[in-house]
């Protein structure tokens, strides 16, 4: 059974940073396609980052130059680098692993998804 564990999620000024980790289990991670999403109050789950078998990342625009994704294959953990936070940030952070190598942008290509940490960006 695949189990995506997040953690570092909280309370930060706007300016800030904050760092996001996910430790996953249950599928041969090297080969696996791993995204971070968030939604928040009354709006869709969305992308804000992609990371492949190949370590090839992908960013949503509101992501570029502000946030880092990156994997750890010895320690099967994806982290979420996030700097500069802006109020806009804040939502509901999930991670998620696709049943593939190769990373997609749309949460329906995911098969397993975190429980989700909260992020608050206050002004």
């Amino acid at each position: 059974q695949v189990q995506l564990v997040e953690s570092g999620g909280g309370l930060v000024q706007a300016g800030g940073s904050m760092r996001l980790s996910c430790a996953a289990s249950g599928r041969t991670f090297s080969t696996t396609a791993m995204g971070w999403f968030r939604q928040a109050p009354g709006k869709e789950r969305e992308i804000v980052a992609t990371i492949d078998w190949s370590r090839t990342e992908y960013y949503a625009d509101s992501a570029k130059g502000r946030f880092t994704i990156s994997r750890d294959g010895g320690k099967n953990t994806v982290v979420l680098q996030m700097t500069l936070l802006k109020p806009e940030d804040t939502a509901v952070y999930y991670c998620a692993s696709r049943g593939s190598p190769y990373s997609r942008t749309e949460a329906r290509e995911y098969d397993y998804w975190g429980q989700g940490t909260q992020v608050t960006v206050s002004s």
